[in-house]
């Protein structure tokens, strides 16, 4: 991940630079674990450089980004930025994937004007104009376009780089033959790598993960990127191809044959379609500006697939020995929320989440502190329930949140990357949202009528529910939703391998006992 200090001795004017470094200060003081565009934003805003007069353009204040992007700190702006002002610097601090894109495409944008000049403010607005983030879409929502800031972006350099008129004309038939056969020769290259890479990555969701959900949207990208090459002439790529004199073919690097893991293997195939695309939205502008478009959202959407395969399988490693999930509530706790947090544990449960509706913040927080120590000490996951802020004050291992609670998107906003995410799931279609959302697991339920919390007939998703999620989603998953010792065995029949349960523990006489029998029954 690359840190603000990679950036020091590049070619960013100060202002830029500064802003970075704001960015890193402000998302550091909200207790995240590296840059987002949020920050980021709010950082060029409050520098008031170029980036900041084109926004006012647009009719951007402070009250209207407060209102838009509120920024999530435990103390005041003013304090944060006399805490800037006087030095504080977060150079190791690192930058989200999504920020470090958007820094690359404020390189590209600088690029592109034909010059080696240096990267401002104006240029990282731009970054953020063009990756896909809340940011991106609140900038479109007043009216901000790519194209608009591009022009502004050109203009504001007071440069003249549209062609100059000439008294003759020049005309060379042979060299601009020999330069679209190259592009064409480009083209192939590219298409072979992303389409070759799309197949590695494809087989790894299929094979590797088992994963029905990621194998067909990664198909369906496959199949549109196919789909657009098939509107440009392969004919004319094919006809230019020159493998045997190739000079590519013969430059090799230590790395490229090193692959130690599967995992490596589809990272490195990641990147491969993502830099084939770029190469392709680049130099079909030449021969198809409609493609080059197309290839541009393949590129976005890519990313999204990528995010998700990873996150699945980094959480089924990270999840492999969880089984046993337990929801408690003090007061459904018939032997005390000590005595049956520490016997479950003892009988095999191996995440706890605190479900309190009713108690004050503190009594959760002072609650929450206590489940804390008692699953360290088990060695066992701590959850806390909907609220990500008061997970990070018990130094929680996630938040779990529901359909109507905050996203995952906002979650990580408080808690940052390492901490777990769950999402509640009703319906197929929101268990396939939560994976693409970056979810790091989903509870599947509810399965039966709960003890604890009446649903309607309508709202019970059921054991076909389970089933459709068994046989499309390798991401990990509980199976939620009044299940006990004597309706497990139909669960894990549906296919599940993991529950999550209240009363059929809480509610027990024998608290350890019932844990160990539910785990015995579902190994």
């Amino acid at each position: 991940m690359a840190n603000l200090s990679d950036f020091r001795g590049q070619s960013f004017t100060s202002g830029a630079f500064r802003a970075l470094a704001l960015s890193a200060h402000l998302s550091e003081t909200a207790g995240l674990h590296a840059v987002n565009p949020a920050h980021l934003l709010w950082a060029l805003w409050l520098d008031e450089a170029q980036a900041a007069e084109f926004l006012a353009e647009i009719g951007f204040s402070t009250d209207q980004l407060t209102s838009d992007l509120p920024l999530e700190m435990a103390v005041d702006l003013r304090t944060v930025l006399d805490q800037f002002a006087q030095g504080s610097r977060s150079e190791e601090y690192p930058l989200s994937d999504a920020v470090a894109q958007i820094v690359t495409e404020a390189k590209h944008q600088v690029r592109q004007q034909g010059r080696h000049a240096e990267l401002g403010s104006e240029h990282l607005l731009y970054g953020l104009m063009v990756v896909e983030s809340e940011v991106a879409s609140l900038l479109s929502k007043h009216g901000l376009s790519a194209e608009s800031l591009a022009t502004q972006v050109e203009e504001s350099t007071g440069l003249i780089t549209e062609p100059l008129p000439a008294d003759f004309d020049l005309t060379v038939d042979e060299p601009i033959a020999v330069d679209q056969n190259n592009v064409w020769r480009i083209l192939d290259a590219a298409a072979n790598r992303c389409r070759e890479g799309l197949r590695v990555v494809e087989d790894f969701a299929r094979f590797s993960l088992d994963d029905a959900h990621l194998t067909r949207l990664f198909k369906e990208v496959r199949h549109a990127f196919t789909d657009e090459l098939g509107r440009i002439n392969l004919a004319d790529a094919i006809s230019a191809r020159e493998t045997e004199t190739d000079v590519g073919t013969q430059i090799t690097t230590p790395q490229e044959s090193v692959r130690t893991s599967a995992l490596d293997v589809v990272s490195a195939g990641c990147k491969r379609v993502e830099e084939s695309l770029r190469t392709l939205e680049e130099y079909s502008k030449i021969v198809s500006p409609e493609s080059a478009a197309v290839f541009e959202q393949l590129r976005y959407r890519f990313y999204t697939l990528e995010k998700a395969l990873l996150i699945t399988q980094q959480n089924i490693g990270r999840l492999a020995q969880t089984q046993l999930y337990l929801l408690v509530t003090s007061e459904n706790c018939q032997h005390g929320l000590e005595t049956t947090v520490r016997d479950a544990l003892a009988g095999g449960v191996d995440v706890v989440q605190l479900r309190e509706k009713s108690l004050s913040d503190s009594e959760i927080v002072a609650q929450g502190l206590k489940v804390r120590a008692w699953t360290r000490e088990a060695g066992a996951l701590f959850i806390m329930n909907d609220r990500a802020d008061l997970a990070l004050l018990t130094n929680a291992d996630g938040v779990h949140v529901g359909q109507d609670e905050i996203s995952v998107k906002q979650a990580r906003r408080i808690l940052g990357p390492q901490k777990l995410v769950g999402v509640s799931t009703h319906t197929i279609e929101q268990a396939r949202q939560a994976v693409l959302d970056g979810a790091d697991y989903i509870g599947v339920g509810p399965v039966f009528q709960s003890g604890t919390k009446h649903f309607e007939k309508s709202e019970l998703a059921g054991l076909k529910f389970v089933e459709q999620v068994a046989a499309e989603i390798s991401l990990p998953w509980f199976a939620i939703g009044g299940i006990s010792d004597s309706s497990i065995d139909q669960v894990t029949s549906a296919g599940a391998s993991r529950v999550a349960v209240s009363g059929a523990i809480c509610a027990a006489d024998d608290v350890q006992n019932a844990a160990r029998k539910l785990r015995n029954r579902l190994q």
